[in-house]
């Protein structure tokens, strides 16, 4: 019927589901909010409905499938590319907290973790909580000398209208717990200029849109890229933990 980016949700008329609830008209959040972009109205979907055991009651959509489009025609005005394992990742141009031109190749040789954020974003399951993992991240990388010299991580900012280097500068320390310039050295937050953004979303998956209340919908992306500049892992969401991530540098350290 309809979707919901900011939540990650779509609105379904769907049948009745055998001993869970009848035939109704309802909200669903998706696993996987990155494959909204692919779903429009009248779309005709099978998928299945993960129910929590906890006292959550979670209730999520995975392994959606549209069956029927509502417009068989439908090209989408944009073509996103999803990171998968052994994918090059272009060398992007940015502009960093300091204001300093970085590109994503002079960090050939370490491990690279890269995430997508806008400073003034209000849902805190959303960019907010990907900084806090990074900064928890970052943290326990610094407790390994060895693994942190040998990985950076990157917040990349997709209002640049908004997050000049000097806001993306006080944003960065209220997460890292510091403004000395030395707090910066394994984690930079930057920003690329509009025609770089556009193919950096197109590449790493991150839908974007600008609206009128000067907010921004979008999804999450985060990837780990490897010293060879080519993708190790992508996580879509904001399901993944700093866990997870720091088990993938550790693996990605020992098989190089």
């Amino acid at each position: 019927m309809s979707t919901a980016p900011s939540k990650g949700e779509v609105m379904l008329d769907h049948e009745a589901i055998p001993g869970f609830m009848e035939a109704m008209t309802m909200p669903y959040q998706l696993r996987d909010p990155s494959i909204l972009s692919e779903l429009h109205p009248g779309d005709v979907i099978t998928a299945d409905v993960l129910v929590s055991q906890g006292s959550d009651a979670d209730v999520l959509l995975d392994h959606i499938v549209v069956v029927a489009q509502a417009k068989p025609d439908y090209k989408p005005a944009t073509i996103y590319h999803v990171p998968a394992q052994g994918d090059a990742v272009p060398d992007f141009k940015l502009r960093n907290q300091d204001g300093h031109a970085i590109r994503l190749s002079q960090f050939r040789g370490e491990k690279l973790l890269v995430t997508f954020i806008y400073t003034r974003c209000p849902l805190p399951n959303f960019c907010p909580l990907v900084t806090r993992n990074f900064a928890a991240i970052e943290k326990q990388l610094a407790a390994s000398p060895r693994l942190y010299g040998k990985t950076h991580l990157l917040s990349v900012s997709f209002d640049p209208d908004h997050d000049t280097p000097e806001r993306l500068r006080a944003y960065g320390a209220t997460y890292i717990g510091s403004d000395a310039k030395s707090a910066f050295a394994e984690w930079d937050f930057a920003v690329p200029e509009k025609p770089v953004l556009m193919e950096m979303a197109k590449f790493f998956d991150v839908g974007i849109t600008n609206e009128p209340d000067q907010t921004i919908t979008h999804t999450l992306s985060t990837t780990l890229i490897g010293p060879d500049g080519k993708v190790i892992r992508f996580y879509p969401g904001n399901d993944w933990t700093p866990e997870q991530v720091l088990a993938d540098v550790k693996q990605a350290a020992g098989a190089a």
